[in-house]
């Protein structure tokens, strides 16, 4: 079965920098789309960002762009979201998802899912 796991989350002040990173049990990033979410206390669900299966294109909600990176590490076989200019509005929780979503922010097209791990922004 697949699985994701994410870490890297903790308490950053506004301003700073986090690094994300997914997980992901066999080969699963040659095979499937990886998008990161994030949901906000008493919030939906949210896209943020995503890579395809080749690395070759990536795609970021209007909030991450210029500030999030996606990337795939093969070595590591991990999905990393470096979070660069934090602020106190990117508090959540973020999840790693993976699936034949495409181009797709829908998190109903992505079909695994991570626990999620905690990013809280002080400010």
């Amino acid at each position: 079965q697949v699985q994701l796991v994410e870490s890297g989350g903790e308490l950053v002040q506004a301003g700073g920098s986090l690094r994300l990173s997914c997980a992901a049990s066999g080969r699963i990033f040659s095979r499937y789309d990886v998008g990161w979410f994030r949901q906000a206390p008493g919030k939906e669900r949210e896209f943020v960002a995503s890579i395809s299966r080749s690395g070759a294109y990536t795609n970021y909600a209007d909030s991450a762009k210029g500030r999030f990176i996606i990337s795939i590490n093969n070595a590591k076989n991990v999905v990393d979201l470096q979070m660069n200019s934090l602020k106190a509005y990117d508090t959540a929780v973020y999840y790693c998802a993976a699936g034949s979503s495409g181009s797709s922010t829908s998190p109903y097209d992505f079909t695994y899912w991570g626990q999620g791990t905690q990013v809280t922004v002080s400010s």
